[in-house]
């Protein structure tokens, strides 16, 4: 089970990196909150980021990933870097991220949670 969790969180960043709004929200239950620095928010504003090009990701590096289970419920800790422009400026910054998932019908997992924490070393 931990690895259809790891490879649904792959799929997610890797459409977070190209911008693939379809590609996140295949990823995430409609009720899904997004907590980053400074602002809190459900799928459809997070996907306005992306469309809107407030937010354009450059490049993210995934250290390590680590991913724990509680029954239908999946919490994966990513350790990466992520590199996008904001305001036409780059910028990257270290994160750990906690994605939180849940088991719905037929191995499929849905995110219902992701909190971006800024990381100093």
């Amino acid at each position: 089970m931990k690895e259809k969790v790891l490879e649904t969180s792959r799929a997610f960043w890797s459409a977070l990196e190209n911008a693939d709004t379809a590609g996140m929200e295949a990823v995430c239950d409609p009720s899904v909150t997004f907590v980053h620095i400074g602002v809190t928010c459900g799928l459809e504003e997070e996907m306005r980021c992306f469309t809107d090009k407030i937010f354009v990701p450059t490049d993210i590096t995934i250290h390590k990933q680590d991913v724990s289970l509680y029954g239908d419920c999946a919490v994966v800790i990513n350790d990466l870097d992520y590199g996008l422009l904001l305001g036409g400026k780059p910028t990257t910054h270290h994160f750990a991220v906690t994605e939180v998932y849940i088991h719905q019908a037929y191995d499929s997992w849905k995110m219902v949670q992701l909190s971006f924490t800024a990381l100093v070393y």
